[in-house]
C-alpha cells in the first residue's frame, strides 16, 4: 500500500518544494485573472420644450446727433451742445445717469474731389448715446425728448427682461421643458414597445435667443410741432428652454 502511494506522495511534496524555493529565489508567481466588464449600450434619448411669455419691464435705444461745420472745433462744439442738453432732458424724465453711455464719438473731414482736386469743404461730427431705461412706459417719452432737444439719429429700439426676472422665467420654461421630454419619452417608448430606466444624461441647449427689435416711426428730421407723439408697443417676450433627457432601456 505504501509503495503505491509512494510516487504520488513524492510527486506532490517535489512541487510544493520547488514553488517554495522558486519563491524565495524569484518572488511570488504571479497569477493573471482576466476580467470581463459588459456595458449596456442602448439608450434612448429625447427633446423637449418650455416656453413662458411675459412683457418685457426694460427698453434699450440709441440716439445720435450729427453735424457740420467749417472746423473741428465748430463742430465738436455744436455736437456737444446738442449731447448735453439731450442727456439734461433725459435727466430730467427719470433716466439714470450711470443708464446714459457714449458709444461712438468721430469727427472726420468733409472733401471735395471735383475737377481733379481734393479740397476739404468742413467737418462732421457725430456722437451716439445708448439709453437704458427700466421703465418701458417711460421709452415714449425719452425718444420724444431725444429728438425734440437735437437727435437726429434714432437706430431703433430693443425691448428686454431684466436678469433677475428672466431667471425666473427661464427656471419655468425649463421645469416645462423637462416635464414636455418625459411625457414624450413616455409616449414615444410605449408606442414602439420599448421599457425606460433612469435618466441617465440631461443636455440643456444653452444658445442664446435673440431679442426683440422695434424699429422707430419717422420722427428724425422734422420739428417738434409736426411730430406726433412716439407709441412703440413692446409686446410680449418668449422666453424659451429646450432640453434633452437620455434613459437607458431595459
Amino acid at each position: 500500500m505504501w509503495r503505491q502511494l509512494q510516487t504520488p506522495f513524492f510527486t506532490v511534496l517535489f512541487i510544493f518544494l520547488f514553488l517554495y524555493v522558486f519563491s524565495k529565489l524569484f518572488g511570488p508567481i504571479p497569477f493573471a485573472v482576466n476580467s470581463i466588464t459588459t456595458t449596456k449600450s442602448d439608450v434612448f434619448t429625447v427633446n423637449g420644450v418650455g416656453e413662458v411669455q411675459a412683457v418685457p419691464d426694460t427698453a434699450t435705444f440709441t440716439v445720435g446727433v450729427t453735424q457740420t461745420a467749417p472746423t473741428v472745433e465748430a463742430a465738436k462744439d455744436q455736437i456737444t451742445a446738442s449731447t448735453n442738453k439731450i442727456i439734461t432732458e433725459l435727466k430730467k424724465l427719470g433716466v439714470k445717469e450711470t443708464d446714459i453711455k457714449t458709444t461712438n464719438y468721430n469727427v472726420y473731414p468733409n472733401q471735395d474731389y471735383t475737377e481733379g482736386r481734393n479740397a476739404i469743404t468742413g467737418y462732421t461730427a457725430t456722437q451716439q448715446l445708448e439709453v437704458t431705461i427700466d421703465n418701458v412706459d417711460l421709452a415714449n417719452k425719452a425718444l420724444d425728448s431725444a429728438t425734440s432737444n437735437g437727435a437726429n439719429q434714432i437706430s431703433g429700439v430693443s425691448f428686454t427682461i431684466d436678469d433677475e426676472e428672466r431667471e425666473k422665467l427661464e427656471d419655468q420654461a425649463r421645469r416645462k421643458a423637462i416635464a414636455d421630454a418625459k411625457k414624450k419619452a413616455n409616449s414615444i417608448a410605449d408606442a414602439a414597445g420599448v421599457k425606460l430606466g433612469r435618466i441617465i444624461n440631461v443636455w440643456e441647449d444653452d444658445s442664446p435667443q435673440p431679442g426683440p427689435y422695434l424699429q422707430t416711426k419717422d420722427a428724425v428730421g422734422r420739428g417738434a410741432a409736426d411730430q406726433p407723439e412716439t407709441d412703440l408697443q413692446p409686446g410680449e417676450n418668449t422666453v424659451r428652454i429646450s432640453i434633452s433627457l437620455s434613459y437607458e432601456t431595459l
